[in-house]
Formats: C-alpha cells, sequence, structure tokens
C-alpha cells in the first residue's frame, strides 16, 4: 500500500472520531489536548535512516496538521542513541524532548533519573485503558522500573525463524532427509535439529543454495546469543556474589554451536551485517534464516517500488515462505523501541501527548503495516486487525507466530549499564566468528563483566538484576 493511502485512512478515522460525540479515543484525546500547545515545537530522537521513515512521513505529518504543534525528528544511529541521550541528560541542556529508547536501557535511565515517569500522565490523559492492550510481554516487561512507567512501548521487535516452505515440503527433499536423520524434515525444534538441516540443505544444493545463515556482525549478534544461551539454560550471573556465569559450560556448548553452524552457511557469511544477510535471504540463497519480523513483510515484495527502500533486494521468494518460533520455543524480544521523556524537556506533557498518539490503537494499527516502518506489531489488535491479516496469503499465519512468540519470548537483559555489558558480549562474539578460540573469548568476556559489576558496585548491581530477573519472561521457567 501506498503513503497517500495510509495518510488518508488515519486521516479519516481522526475526522470521525472528532466528529463523535461520545469520549473521543486516546490518540484522538491526544491531539485535543495537545492543540493549545500550538506554534510549539518539539525535539524528538528517533533511529537514523530508514528507522526514521515512520515518523518522517507519517505520524509527524499527521500530527503537526491536526495540532499546529511542530516536531524536530533528531535522527540518530542506534549505535550512538544510548549515549547521546545521557549525554543531554548530564548537560541538562533540554535538548530532547520525547527520546526513543531500547527497552533493555530503560531501568539504567529510570535510575539515573535520565527519563520522566510517565503514571501522572497516564492517568490525566485517559491512558490506562488502551495500555493494559498491549501484548503482555511487552507491557509487562518493557513499560515499567520500580512499579513505575518510564516508557511506552513502540515496536514488538523479536527474533523469528523464516523457512524455505518450498523445500521443506518437497517429496524428494522429505525422504531423503528422513533416510538420513531418522526423524521428518520440519522446521526445527532444536539447535541439533537446524544443524542437520542446514548441513543437509547446503550437501544437496549448494553453491546455489545453502541451509541457513543470518547476521553475524556487529552489535546485534549479541541477541542471537542471548536467546540461544537462554534457551539451553544459562543464567547471566551468580545471584548472590554477580560474578559472571555466561562463560560456563552452557556458554560454551552455545558459542561453540554458533561458531560450528558457519560450516553449512555461505562462505564469507560470517562477516554478514544487515545487507548481505537480506540479500541471501531475500535472493533465494537460503533455507533458512532467523530476522526481526519486517522479513516477513519483505519476503512478500510489499515494499517493492517503495525510493526508500531501496536498500532493500527485491525478494525472489514470494509466496514460499513459513514462519516458525526458533529453535528452543523461546524468542529473543530482541532490541524493540520504547518512546520516553525526557526528564530535562521543558515540555513534558506536550512530549507525552505526542507519545500517546502515536502508540494509541487508534494510530499504531497503520504505522505497523506501513511498507517502510521497521515498528511491527505489540498490540493485541494487531494481530488479529483483518485488514493486516489480508496483505498478502499467508499473513495470518505471520501474525500468529508473531503473537505466539510475544507469549513466550525472552526479554533482552536489563539492569544497570546494560549498555557497557551488552558491548562487551557484542566484541567477545565478534573475536570468535573471526576465528579465536570461544573458550578464550567467553573467559576474557566473563572478566569484563566482573569489572563493569565492580564498577557499579555490586550491592546496587544485585539488586538490579534480582529485579530483571524475577520477570517471567528474564528465564525460561
Amino acid at each position: 500500500m501506498k503513503l497517500r493511502s495510509y495518510v488518508c485512512a488515519l486521516t479519516l478515522v481522526v475526522m470521525a472520531a472528532a466528529a463523535m460525540a461520545q469520549t473521543p479515543n486516546a490518540g484522538q484525546r491526544a491531539l485535543e489536548e495537545a492543540k493549545k500547545y500550538s506554534g510549539q515545537t518539539l525535539n524528538i530522537t528517533w533511529p537514523a535512516g530508514v528507522g526514521a521513515l515512520d515518523a518522517k512521513a507519517y505520524t509527524v505529518p499527521i500530527w503537526e496538521k491536526a495540532t499546529g504543534v511542530k516536531v524536530n525528528v533528531i535522527e540518530t544511529p542506534i549505535a550512538d542513541m544510548f549515549a547521546k541521550v545521557t549525554a543531554e541528560h548530564r548537560a541538562r541542556t533540554g535538548a530532547f524532548d520525547v527520546v526513543s529508547i531500547v527497552p533493555s536501557w530503560l531501568a539504567d535511565m529510570a535510575i539515573a533519573g535520565v527519563i520522566e515517569p510517565l503514571d501522572p500522565f497516564v492517568k490525566k490523559f485517559g491512558f490506562a485503558q488502551e495500555l493494559q492492550g498491549l501484548e503482555p510481554a511487552y507491557r509487562d516487561n518493557q513499560m515499567r522500573w520500580d512499579g513505575k512507567i518510564y516508557g511506552i512501548p513502540d515496536d514488538g521487535d523479536l527474533l523469528v525463524l523464516y523457512y524455505r516452505k518450498d523445500l521443506f515440503a518437497d517429496p524428494a527433499n522429505r525422504s531423503e532427509f528422513r533416510a538420513k536423520y531418522g526423524y521428518d524434515l520440519a522446521p526445527p525444534k532444536t539447535w541439533e535439529q537446524f544443524a542437520d538441516i542446514g548441513n543437509f540443505f547446503t550437501a544437496k544444493f549448494a553453491p546455489n543454495i545453502y541451509g541457513a545463515g543470518m547476521i553475524r556482525r556487529g552489535t546485534l549478534l549479541q541477541y542471537f546469543f542471548q536467546e540461544r544461551f537462554r534457551n539451553a539454560g544459562g543464567r547471566y550471573f551468580d545471584p548472590q556474589a554477580m560474578k559472571a556465569t555466561v562463560n560456563g559450560d552452557i556458554g560454551l556448548k552455545v558459542l561453540t554451536g554458533m561458531m560450528n553452524d558457519q560450516k553449512f552457511m555461505p562462505p564469507g557469511s560470517q562477516d554478514w551485517g544487515i545487507p548481505e544477510s537480506l540479500n541471501g535471504w531475500l535472493s533465494g540463497k537460503l533455507a533458512m534464516t532467523l530476522w526481526w519480523p519486517p522479513v516477513g513483510r519483505w519476503s512478500e515484495g510489499l515494499q517493492a517500488g517503495e525510493k526508500s527502500m531501496a536498500f532493500v533486494p527485491k525478494s525472489q521468494i514470494a509466496g514460499k515462505v513459513g514462519y516458525a518460533l526458533p529453535p528452543g520455543g523461546r524468542p529473543e524480544l530482541a532490541l524493540g523501541w520504547s518512546l520516553a521523556v525526557a526528564s530535562t524537556s521543558k515540555k513534558k506533557e506536550l512530549a507525552y501527548l505526542f507519545i500517546q498518539f502515536v502508540n494509541s490503537e487508534q494510530t499504531s494499527i497503520h504505522r505497523v503495516q506501513l511498507p517502510y516502518s521497521l515498528r511491527d506489531p505489540f498490540r493485541a489488535s494487531h494481530y488479529t486487525s483483518p485488514e493486516y491479516r489480508k496483505l498478502w496469503p499467508t499473513a495470518g499465519d505471520y501474525l500468529d507466530i508473531l503473537k505466539q512468540g510475544a507469549n513466550t519470548g525472552l526479554i533482552d537483559l536489563s539492569i544497570r549499564n546494560t549498555f557497557q555489558y551488552e558491548e562487551a558480549l557484542a566484541r567477545a562474539l565478534q573475536r570468535a566468528s573471526a576465528g579465536e578460540n570461544p573458550k578464550t573469548c567467553l573467559d576474557d568476556l566473563a572478566r569484563e563483566w566482573d569489572a563493569i559489576t565492580e564498577r557499579t558496585g555490586v550491592k546496587e548491581q544485585r539488586e538490579a538484576y534480582r529485579v530483571w530477573a524475577s520477570n517471567p519472561n528474564a528465564y525460561p521457567h
């Protein structure tokens, strides 16, 4: 669907809501309340590049037209977002009003006072009921710290297993696989099955098709490890001494397995980032991949014709893609985004109203369907939307897996100085991908994590870890 059709659709919704004599919904109420600030300007941080298109091309124009409040979108690379927002807080310039944050940073930013508690605004502007419509994993795990609301979930990220239905359903492939491995060819439930299937397809079809391929470079790799580590029974720390346990037997088995999987992946794929992994999958050269939800839409070519999406190759696999939970059945709710109000903002109420508008049920249902948006379903109504479920023939299956994954998903580690732990983990994994001994990499990682904990304060970090680990989506039970 084109941008104009979405803008027209939501404009009609806003106009209809304004004409109703009944109590307005949360999105419309936010627009009405914001009109008293007409002529002012909000500064909001947003992920740079395509990540900012949703705001710049869709929600901001609607907001500005309806309220008279201008919005300055400050595009910031994801890797720089945490440092930029916290540095501004220390400088107390009041330069930001709305800040985009990764949910794993919420605890750190709330403890440091970087972001504002939102409960008074939620109550004042009647958003509590609509917040109950958020999928529980996002509502209960990514919104609060110490019982207070600090961030409103804005994105339902999780890792999904995508597989080629045509290859898995082929009678010859099924017969040969069962003869070799003794069980039916189907989406893998374990990482051992993932390796069997990957080796099978590579042995049969390489170099035209390889068993699997995925991101193996940069900071995103750590999310794949976090998921696999916890599904295998791993725990990050000893809860009493707060010594890192990531380098134990489970961590070593998981990292060694990740490195062994590289043997059935395309040559050079140990250096794949986002562009290379997208090209490998969408070109039809992979039987399986793990990626975030946008790949489900892009696999069907929904972004075709959007100039802003030129970085996504044209799909050669439309109609051939199946969706499943990753091996282990507890996908990482990896990365994601929430919106928060900067505590140094001089326009806190207005900043909050913008957040309520963009995350209202009324607005968000359209945002998560935009072909160029990197925002994915996070409300119960998103998964059941008749409009969304008709976007392509198997969209219903896709949405069902996203909902199932949200129900069982594992939240990212979120304690004090989380960003430092994540950076250290990413460096260790990168070293292993480059060929260093996995045990050495993990031992070095554990020492670095212990040093971060000591600098942070063992007692304070123990309490932060206890709070995080008490969440039902922190570890499998």
